[in-house]
């Protein structure tokens, strides 16, 4: 058995009753969209993010129909961005498959991001789910300020730690806070409750995305990510950010310079990685991570212990010690 089926094994059957219902979501009468969603459900992940919805509504209650709509209402949401996503970056591959804007090109992408997006609007409206709707649509918002504000710290590269942790805590963390928070909001009414799931959520979200920066750093052929890809997309991650620090001035702007003019040289790449490593740059990051998987665990401490709760904290384990 997988690390991640033993992870599902307290969700196991509302994991396989969520696929089928996911699917009937996604449905449509047009037959285009019904060919590029039913594309989209075959290529799909590992599905942490319903996983976290249903391990904390087991967590903080009973799983009810509720539920099943709010992890769909989260995977709607998660399918669109990525969707748009790869419009964004012009990106032709999405976990080993040809992307939606690869195969049928970016005006249908668009618009096909859009429907998921709708999808999960009515989902909630049509069934008065509107503590649900108000969770998603907080992570909607704080995700594209995320996107927002790091497209413009990335045009100076002026990133300090401060902002760092602004972007990667809307853009990435706010996602996996609001499936806590849907999960904990569907089975409880303890507006406090769900408070301190969403805390718990951020805090995981953060480790998630420093454990995919120092993807950037690591060996190629060790995890799925290309080496230095960050770099080439003049990315202002928390290793190099520490690094910059740590420097002196001129070696700072020489540095930047470098990622500025040529970020697609590989020789001036492997220049770049090989600063950071040398700066303690990897350390750091790890050590940071490390402290949001405390405060992770640390939050739902006093919760009671269950089959949900252990894991909860195999899932964290999973986040952090995960190859790709």
């Amino acid at each position: 058995m997988s690390i991640i089926d033993q992870i599902k094994a307290p969700i196991k059957d509302e994991m396989d009753s969520f696929e089928s219902k996911f699917k009937i979501s996604m449905a449509s009468k047009v037959p285009l969209l019904d060919k590029v969603t039913n594309y989209i459900v075959k290529r799909k992940g590992k599905q942490m993010r319903p996983m976290f919805v249903f391990l904390s509504a087991k967590l903080c209650g009973s799983v009810n129909d509720s539920t099943y709509r709010g992890a769909s209402m989260i995977e709607l949401l998660h399918t669109a961005t990525l969707v748009h996503d790869d419009v964004v970056d012009d990106a032709n591959m999405r976990r080993g498959f040809f992307s939606v804007n690869a195969l049928w090109k970016n005006k249908i992408a668009v618009l096909v991001g859009d429907f998921l997006l709708s999808k999960g609007l009515l989902l909630a409206v049509k069934n008065d789910d509107f503590h649900l709707l108000k969770l998603t649509s907080r992570a909607v918002e704080e995700m594209s300020e995320g996107e927002l504000l790091q497209i413009e710290k990335a045009r100076r590269l002026d990133i300090v730690e401060a902002v760092y942790y602004e972007i990667i805590r809307k853009k990435t963390a706010s996602l996996i806070a609001a499936c806590c928070a849907v999960g904990c909001s569907s089975v409880s009414k303890d507006e406090d409750l769900v408070k301190k799931m969403w805390a718990f959520g951020e805090a995981i979200g953060i480790a998630f995305q420093i454990k995919d920066d120092l993807f950037d750093y690591h060996k190629q052929g060790l995890i799925g990510k290309p080496v230095g890809i960050d770099i080439k997309e003049q990315k202002m991650t928390l290793p190099l950010i520490f690094a910059l620090q740590q420097c002196s001035s001129s070696k700072r702007r020489e540095i930047i310079t470098m990622i500025k003019r040529h970020h697609k040289n590989p020789k001036k790449v492997k220049e770049v990685i090989d600063f950071v490593r040398q700066s303690g740059g990897l350390k750091y990051a790890e050590g940071k991570m490390y402290a949001y998987q405390a405060q992770a665990l640390e939050i739902i401490s006093d919760m009671p212990d269950c089959e949900a709760k252990t894991s909860l904290h195999a899932l964290i384990k999973y986040v952090i010690d995960r190859k790709k």
